[in-house]
């Protein structure tokens, strides 16, 4: 399995909450590597009403920046990213995961932005 496509995470596996996030507010520093059959599945699953609750919801890191701005990074779930992207969903299901700027520079190292 794609490391980007774990279902549960260690970071939000005690995370019960789910929220509906704008798609356009999420960062993806990393592109993908894709299965394009598994995107396609995925985005069948996502066009039925009575499956699309079964697609999982994707693990975010929340960070508030020094300034009081909210940024919203995703790592995993690269194909449930990219089957909703396809198909032009305006929200994606997530665990927001509360993080620090700390947390965000295990990722990014010296990438990482000053976030206001």
């Amino acid at each position: 399995m794609n490391t980007c496509d774990r279902v549960d995470s260690i970071h939000a596996a005690h995370i019960q909450d789910i929220h509906d996030v704008p798609f356009d507010v999420l960062i993806r520093p990393f592109p993908p590597e894709l299965d394009e059959e598994k995107v396609k599945s995925l985005m069948e699953t996502l066009q039925n009403p009575s499956t699309k609750d079964n697609v999982p919801p994707i693990d975010v890191l929340w960070i508030t920046g020094r300034e009081g701005g909210n940024y919203f990074y995703s790592f995993g779930g690269c194909h449930r990213y990219e089957a909703h992207k396809r198909l032009a969903l305006p929200h994606i299901r997530c665990k927001l995961v509360k993080s620090t700027i700390q947390d965000l520079r295990s990722y990014l190292g010296g990438s990482t932005p000053d976030l206001k």
